[in-house]
C-alpha cells in the first residue's frame, strides 16, 4: 500500500496512474501526438508505475476509411467507424510502444459493463492480470456494440470508473487545454484555476462547448464531473494538455489539481 499522492510533485512516486485522452489529440491532423504521448507514458512505465490508457479515439479514426469528413450522427454509422478506426488505433499505439519494448493489451468496455457485478469482476481480474504481467492496458468504450453510451463525454466518465476498479492512485485527464479555466479560455476574463479542493463545487465556471475539432464528445464539463467521481472515490485528477502529459507524469506544477476526498477505513 502506498502513501496517498496530494500534489503534483508527488506524481513520479504514483503505483498506478489512469491516463485518459481525447479523440481530438490522438486522431486526424493530430494522429501523430501518439508517439509523444507514448515516450511519457513509456518513461512512467520505465521506472515501475503501473499505467492504464483510456483512450477515444476508435470513431474518428476509422471516418477516413468510411470516407466520412464529419462525425456520424447516426449509430449505425458510428458503430462501423468504431469497428474499424479500433483496429488501426491500437495497431499505432502497438507500434509505437514497440520502440520500447512494451506490448499493448486491449480492454473495451462499456460504463453499464463496470456497474454489473460479474463484468466488474472480470474486467477487474483481467486489468491486475495484465499490469502483474507488466503489459499496458489500452481501455476505450466499446463503441461496435454500445447504444445509449456514446453519447457526450462517456470515456471521461468511463476514465473515472477504470481509476475506481483498479484503485488508481492518479487520474490524468487530457484535452486540448492546458488547464480549467472559469469560463472557455479564448473567451475575455477567463482566469485559470491550478487547485480545486473536494468539497469546491465550482459554481464560478461557465462552460462552453466540446472542443476544437468537432470529433471529440467531451468537454470541461464533462472532465470537471468525472473528476469529482474520481476524487469521491479517493483518486486526485490532475487535468492538463495532452502536449504536457511528460511534465505532468514527471511532476511539474501545470494544469488543475482536484483533490481527492477521504476514505473511511
Amino acid at each position: 500500500m502506498t502513501d496517498p499522492i496530494t500534489s503534483r510533485a508527488q506524481v513520479p512516486s504514483a503505483r498506478r496512474v489512469v491516463v485518459k485522452v481525447g479523440s481530438s489529440s490522438v486522431s486526424g491532423v493530430n494522429a501523430g501526438q501518439i508517439a509523444t504521448l507514448v515516450d511519457a507514458l513509456a518513461a512512467a512505465h520505465a521506472r515501475g508505475t503501473e499505467v492504464i490508457l483510456v483512450s477515444s479515439g476508435a470513431i474518428a479514426t476509422g471516418m477516413p476509411y468510411l470516407r466520412l469528413d464529419d462525425r456520424p450522427s447516426d449509430l449505425a454509422t458510428q458503430q462501423a467507424a468504431a469497428a474499424v478506426g479500433q483496429n488501426v488505433l491500437i495497431y499505432r499505439y502497438q507500434e509505437s510502444l514497440d520502440r520500447y519494448g512494451i506490448v499493448a493489451g486491449q480492454v473495451l468496455l462499456t460504463a453499464g459493463d463496470l456497474e454489473n457485478p460479474t463484468h466488474r469482476s472480470n474486467a477487474q481480474r483481467a486489468m491486475e492480470r495484465l499490469l502483474a504481467l507488466r503489459i499496458l492496458p489500452i481501455v476505450n468504450e466499446n463503441d461496435t456494440v454500445a447504444t445509449h453510451e456514446i453519447r457526450f463525454g462517456d470515456n471521461d466518465r468511463l476514465a473515472a470508473l477504470v481509476s475506481q476498479l483498479i484503485a488508481a492512485d492518479l487520474l490524468l485527464l487530457l484535452s486540448d487545454v492546458d488547464a480549467l479555466y472559469t469560463r472557455p479560455p479564448q473567451d475575455a476574463g477567463a482566469v485559470k484555476i491550478e487547485n480545486v479542493a473536494f468539497e469546491d463545487q465550482l459554481g464560478q465556471i461557465e462552460f462552453g462547448g466540446i472542443g476544437s475539432t468537432g470529433v471529440g464528445t467531451g468537454g470541461a464539463r464533462t472532465k470537471v464531473s468525472a473528476a469529482k467521481l474520481a476524487a469521491a472515490s479517493g483518486t486526485p485528477v490532475l487535468l492538463t494538455s495532452t502536449d504536457r502529459v511528460a511534465d505532468a507524469l514527471a511532476g511539474e506544477h501545470l494544469g488543475t489539481w482536484f483533490a481527492a476526498g477521504t476514505i473511511s477505513a
